[in-house]
């Protein structure tokens, strides 16, 4: 298959509201050759991330807009734009290519429009675009409810939030202090002619100067390291981990904190995993083996403890809860599509709840990090306010790292260019239990 028309037939499926990249993409990628694949990953995320600047052009560039039934039209006409405005692809190949792959679609009448609207984007685009960046969300590439929010929290961030957000992220690993230390993998690297630095925040952290096959690095099989970013590596020791301790990993998947919960302590006495869906918690089990590791992975609703617990306490608590996502942008552009304004007040109930009813498996003294990849307090500081004034037995502690920027609860990392991404954490200590 044409890689620009696998990587519209993905995009289609978002722009429906159908699917993100992660579910709608391999499908595609399986249909095109092993050469294309890289190129086909980029047409579609590319696209994606800049999809609010390519619909803006596109619908200046129209006469009428696509009916929902040409979605996959719409989408190749996005591709076709990315190519031009932001690869090195010929303007003839990305024109002449692009238009031939409505013969696929079955569409032939597209042909005719998308080669017209191509060729003008082609002619007239650097003009169109400096009238169109007036607008913030088409120069920032961030829709209107996410552009407007981001000023609002972070009026003095907000332009360097979304210019990390349509950045391509470093490629971060994290030393496995289990097998040796960073420094000696430094060495491994620079030996291999890996050029690489250490991260400033995360102790097992190091950045790569350039993006590698993980595959091609020193012990990635025999469980030297993992890939995952600065920010998430942070969980592990700000969990004040012990020999003995019993810990409660949630929303666990894919599982790169519950394995670096277990490279920190070899001591503990059991890590439990739980995550929503069973198929997610095969990611899971692929890293804890090769690792070395083991943990118990139970499939579950997180508010359903009595689906899930056995009764005994934990002394640690992890809870990674779900969210908008809107520190990850970058790596997952595609969320400029799928996350809706209306998600992040539902989002909020859902924190909120898991947050009850995993301070119901806590142990008096012990301690849980609440902790998410959204850059909106909404789900952050105001969710961690809101569970402190109706939890009397909980207290919040200070956070151990000079990451990120102190909020009037937990602490906010804001994602950076060419380092870690956006995070939230707060971490809270139950002095008492609940009465009644």
């Amino acid at each position: 298959m044409n890689p620009r028309l696998a990587a519209a037939k993905a995009l289609a499926a978002v722009l429906n509201g159908k699917a993100s990249l992660n579910s709608s993409l391999p499908t595609q990628l399986d249909k095109v050759e092993d050469r294309d694949r890289g190129f086909t990953q980029d047409l579609a995320f590319g696209t994606a991330r800049w999809q609010p600047r390519l619909s803006a052009l596109a619908a200046k560039l129209l006469q009428k807009p696509f009916k929902a039934a040409d979605a996959d039209v719409e989408a190749l006409l996005l591709v076709g734009l990315y190519q031009l405005l932001y690869t090195r692809v010929p303007a003839h190949a990305a024109i002449g290519e692009t238009v031939g792959c409505a013969d696929k679609l079955k569409k032939p009448w597209a042909k005719a429009l998308l080669n017209a609207v191509l060729r003008r984007a082609q002619r007239e685009s650097e003009a169109l675009l400096t009238e169109l960046e007036r607008d913030p969300v088409v120069r920032t590439a961030h829709p209107r409810w996410l552009q407007k929010s981001l000023k609002a929290f972070w009026p003095e961030q907000w332009e360097a939030i979304c210019t990390a957000n349509n950045a391509h992220p470093p490629m971060i690993l994290r030393v496995n202090r289990r097998h040796q230390t960073r420094d000696a993998y430094l060495e491994l690297l620079s030996g291999a002619g890996i050029a690489a630095n250490p991260c400033v925040y995360s102790r097992d952290g190091i950045i790569l100067d350039a993006a590698a096959d993980v595959r091609s690095l020193p012990g990635f099989t025999e469980g030297w390291i993992s890939v995952q970013d600065e920010a998430a590596q942070l969980a592990a020791d700000l969990l004040d981990l012990a020999p003995g301790q019993r810990v409660l990993d949630a929303c666990c998947a894919p599982g790169g904190k519950t394995c670096h919960i277990l490279e920190a302590e070899p001591g503990l006495a059991g890590v439990v995993a739980v995550d929503l869906e069973a198929k997610r918690l095969v990611r899971v089990r692929e890293n804890l083996e090769r690792l070395g590791l083991n943990a118990e992975l139970i499939a579950a609703d997180g508010r359903d403890t009595q689906a899930w617990w056995d009764g005994k306490p934990f002394q640690r608590i992890l809870l990674d809860a779900p969210c908008s996502a809107t520190g990850v942008i970058r790596r997952h552009p595609d969320i400029k599509l799928t996350r809706q304004p209306d998600d992040i007040a539902a989002l909020a109930v859902l924190q909120g709840e898991l947050l009850d009813a995993m301070w119901k498996t806590l142990e008096v003294g012990g301690i849980l990090l609440y902790a998410t990849c959204s850059t909106l307090p909404t789900e952050n500081t105001e969710v961690i306010e809101a569970f402190l004034t109706r939890t009397p037995g909980a207290r919040e502690l200070d956070l151990a790292t000079a990451a990120g920027i102190k909020q009037p609860h937990g602490r906010q990392l804001l994602a950076q260019e060419g380092g870690h991404d956006g995070f939230y954490y707060a971490k809270l200590i139950k002095i008492a239990a609940a009465r009644g």
